[in-house]
């Protein structure tokens, strides 16, 4: 299952373990799931990481081991049209992605602005916590 997680997912896994976000990323770096993801994309999680506010929560390690597994590992898509969907303009580039990805799935924790969006062009627009259970069902018989 093609799946596009949004910078808050990564930053959420980082911060909290065992947590849906968390066990979204595992599920990646097991294979369970196809990560797609876009360079614009791994720059703003780069940048996330990068923020002050963000020491003493994220282990810089981890965080660069992340962004290392990120750059190798998933389906990077380019070749972009952006659309204007969101309310806030920096969430396009997710939904761009996702669209360009042929994502089954986009699972954020930005209820204001992609949660309240439903979908992108058929494509769902989950929480992390109802990605897992979809994502959890299509793996089994």
């Amino acid at each position: 299952m093609r799946i596009v997680l949004d910078t808050n997912i990564f930053v959420s896994a980082l911060i909290t373990k065992d947590t849906p976000p968390d066990q979204l990323y595992q599920a990646w770096l097991r294979n369970d799931i196809d990560l797609v993801t876009s360079i614009a994309q791994i720059d703003e999680i780069t940048d996330v990481l990068a923020r002050p506010k963000l020491r003493g929560l994220v282990d810089p390690d981890e965080a660069a081991q992340m962004v290392s597994a990120i750059h190798v590992r998933a389906i990077v898509v380019d070749d972009m049209p952006v659309p204007r969907r969101s309310p806030d303009p920096k969430d396009d580039i997710i939904l761009a992605t996702a669209v360009a990805g042929r994502a089954a799935l986009l699972v954020t924790g930005d209820k204001r602005h992609l949660l309240a969006l439903g979908t992108i062009e058929g494509i769902p627009i989950r929480t992390a916590r109802d990605a897992l259970q979809i994502a959890l069902a299509a793996r089994s018989p």
